[in-house]
């Protein structure tokens, strides 16, 4: 029996995944096997001993400490792309909402005061002030060419824009998505220069954190539309409120209000949206719940974000899944351990990312626990399961 502490609310389609045969799950429940979350920020909570893994129902893990949980053997997983659709759509409302004034002229409506025929005439003397532009006039660029950000640029292209993106860890696969009318840029700057419309989608980390600087947002195309629903600190925040105000940015489309953001009125802040609908819920909640399964049953791993993507198909009696520090003769000391118990290996996969490494073995004749045992005690194995 398998045991999973929800620290969120977690869809109901996703928490189905696991059956009641093998499986208890609540959000209160001792000694975990794994725990499910979304927002809840862990970085504060006393991880639980024999925790084995961590699974986030979304894309980002910034409210998890992913590097202590690894020094720990502890797999971390998120759901890629699940809520990409979700985003795509907010984005290409933000750039519709901005081209056009929309949320200046629908305030402007809701003041207006007197009959009918006085919000007539009111409506066509202030309407001038809330003239667009067209989004197939602009050119949209695109920095971060993951799974939500190649929907956005197709999305751009199937309107009639001009896209140019930028990402130098574009993935083939991802490469095989976009589509062929998008423009690569050389950099970021490059793009800036090019670009009338930008759309973030990167995470926050020590490389991109403020990577729209001050410098950077002043070198931007007068008029020009920023909009973030990546991560909060990738703007420079207090430098986009300057450009605000100097009328230089048109506008600022941003998932994360702030102080500073607050009330201006170039400034369009929707309180974390960005994969708020039910579908997306949805479909992050069965991602991460399918991929917890098959680690906890079977040791493969999907979309983990310390440790390297590994796929078996069953052989043997027996499966040992082994998370190590990635040094040298690891395996031979595994093997080592297994030959003295007399365990001949069937079949096995070893795979290292960074400083971690992970291997499943599948063997024939059962795994006692002396040689259990032997392989836990190796300096530099950080867990060990037999599966």
């Amino acid at each position: 029996m398998y045991r999973i502490l929800t620290l969120n609310h977690i869809a109901t389609k996703g928490l189905e995944r696991f059956g009641r045969e093998h499986y208890e799950v609540a959000s209160e429940i001792s000694h975990p096997d794994a725990i499910l979350v979304r927002s809840f920020d862990m970085h504060t909570m006393e991880i639980p001993e024999g925790l084995k893994a961590v699974g986030r129902a979304g894309a980002g893990v910034n409210n998890i400490p992913v590097e202590a949980l690894s020094e720990r053997g502890i797999a971390v997983f998120n759901a890629p792309g699940a809520n990409a659709n979700a985003v795509k759509e907010l984005v290409l409302a933000g750039m519709l909402l901005a081209a056009r004034n929309i949320c200046q002229a629908w305030a402007y409506t809701r003041e207006l005061q007197g009959d009918d025929a006085e919000l007539h005439r009111q409506v066509e003397a202030g309407k001038k002030r809330f003239a667009g532009f067209e989004l197939t006039s602009r050119t949209l660029g695109v920095i971060g060419l993951g799974a939500i950000g190649v929907q956005v640029a197709n999305a751009a292209r199937g309107l009639g824009m001009e896209v140019v993106g930028y990402d130098p860890h574009m993935t083939v696969g991802r490469a095989w998505q976009l589509d062929a009318g998008v423009h690569q840029a050389a950099s970021v700057d490059d793009l800036v220069a090019r670009c009338d419309m930008i759309s973030l989608h990167v995470p926050l980390n020590e490389h991109t954190r403020h990577l729209l600087d001050a410098d950077r947002i002043r070198s931007l195309r007068p008029g020009s539309v920023l909009l973030n629903f990546a991560r909060d600190g990738i703007v420079d925040a207090a430098a986009m409120v300057e450009a605000l105000d100097a009328g230089h940015v048109h506008a600022y489309v941003c998932d994360f209000p702030s102080r500073q953001l607050q009330g201006h009125d170039r400034v369009i802040a929707l309180p974390h949206l960005g994969a708020s609908t039910v579908e997306a819920e949805e479909n992050c909640a069965v991602m991460v719940a399918d991929q917890l399964r098959d680690y906890l049953e079977h040791g493969n791993v999907r979309n983990a974000v310390n440790l390297p993507e590994v796929h078996l198909p069953r052989a043997g009696d027996a499966r040992l899944a082994i998370i190590n520090r990635n040094r040298p003769d690891m395996v031979g000391q595994i093997s080592h351990v297994l030959g003295q118990n007399g365990i001949n290996i069937v079949h096995m996969v070893n795979e290292s990312r960074a400083g971690l490494a992970y291997s499943l073995i599948d063997t024939e004749g059962v795994i006692d626990e002396e040689a259990a045992r032997g392989i836990a005690g190796i300096d530099g194995v950080l867990r060990m399961r037999v599966l």
